[in-house]
């Protein structure tokens, strides 16, 4: 079988997706001098590259699987199969104006506003595509240029029709380009901190993004590539259910095992074993993190006693067997 060519992103998500990687069982290794690092399977070749670029690469078919942003699908159009959300890397792309900006102002006042003093609207932004999108959205915007495109200007090209909103590529530190440079910005935070740091505020959240596993469609037709891309997403969708469930050993009288398990449904399909100690029953089941408050006032009446575990995996071999299917059904039709 060819390898499975997985292109894994640099920079700010870098350092979560080798945590993420370890905690479900890969080992990474030559990182800090190679672009091409090793992994503990002989079946996968990694990558590293720009999240911005994973979209593209994977959509054309340069890479069979990858991780990256959703803002950044949603900013390059692509076509690919998100095969998991994998909910570390959370950012908000927002909109960001001077502090100065009237507090009630909405964005769509604020460029009103502008064009009426006879002025162009400036967005300084790496996120063209998704900026063009949102100002066309724009009640101000509709109103004056109908379906007109805004004006994207980059170094090497320009692209719309619409000179009176015009959208600038930004290569970093786009804070700092209010309010000479642009009259907004279009940027990822987590925080907000850096955005306050630098007289501005939050005026509009446009979409929430965290790190996502995609694949190239026409690879998840391949027999063999599909079965160890199935392979490598139950070992990183078990990271992520591993965080949201615990593991939970209790001990019950026989008497009242029936009760413990008519009134808990949470608990279920528990594995249920015989004690040395007769009369007694062991049950031991994963649940949900958020259920175990819940649960516990009836537990400690009815159990002698419940340890407590964060599984590092959960594996949810019946989902992916039935994730498979749905695709093989699909196709057949």
């Amino acid at each position: 079988m060819d390898k499975v060519k997985f292109a894994i992103p640099a920079g700010s998500l870098a350092k979560a997706t080798y945590d993420f990687f370890g905690r479900s069982g890969y080992k990474i290794s030559g990182q800090e001098r190679t672009y091409r690092p090793t992994i503990n399977d002989p079946n996968i070749e990694l990558k590293i590259l720009r999240p911005q670029e994973i979209p593209v690469f994977v959509s054309e078919g340069l890479q069979d699987i990858g991780i990256t942003g959703q803002d950044w699908i949603r900013e390059n159009r692509t076509d690919v199969e998100v095969l998991q959300n994998l909910e570390y890397g959370k950012i908000r792309l927002v909109v960001a104006v001077p502090k100065s900006l009237n507090e009630t102002a909405s964005i769509s006042d604020f460029m009103e506003d502008i064009w009426s003093q006879g002025k162009n609207f400036r967005v300084s932004t790496e996120y063209l595509n998704i900026a063009s999108e949102y100002i066309k959205n724009q009640p101000a915007y509709k109103k004056r240029f109908g379906e007109s495109d805004p004006l994207i200007v980059t170094p090497w090209w320009k692209k719309g029709d619409n000179t009176r909103a015009k959208i600038f590529l930004s290569f970093g530190a786009t804070e700092a380009k209010p309010p000479e440079n642009s009259d907004c910005i279009m940027d990822v935070t987590e925080t907000g901190s850096t955005i306050e740091a630098n007289n501005l505020k939050i005026i509009d959240t446009v979409m929430q993004s965290s790190a996502v596993l995609i694949a190239n469609k026409k690879v998840m037709e391949d027999p063999q590539k599909s079965e160890k891309i199935y392979d490598i997403l139950t070992l990183l969708k078990g990271v992520v259910d591993g965080s949201k469930r615990i593991h939970i050993f209790v001990n019950v009288k026989k008497t009242n095992l029936q009760k413990l398990l008519t009134e808990l449904p949470a608990l279920k399909n528990p594995t249920i074993a015989p004690l040395a100690n007769e009369g007694w029953i062991g049950v031991n089941t994963v649940i949900e993190k958020d259920c175990l408050i819940e649960l516990l006032p009836k537990i400690r009446k009815l159990a002698q006693g419940i340890v407590v575990y964060e599984p590092r995996q959960v594996l949810a071999l019946d989902e992916i067997a039935r994730r498979k299917e749905g695709r093989c059904r699909v196709k057949e039709k």
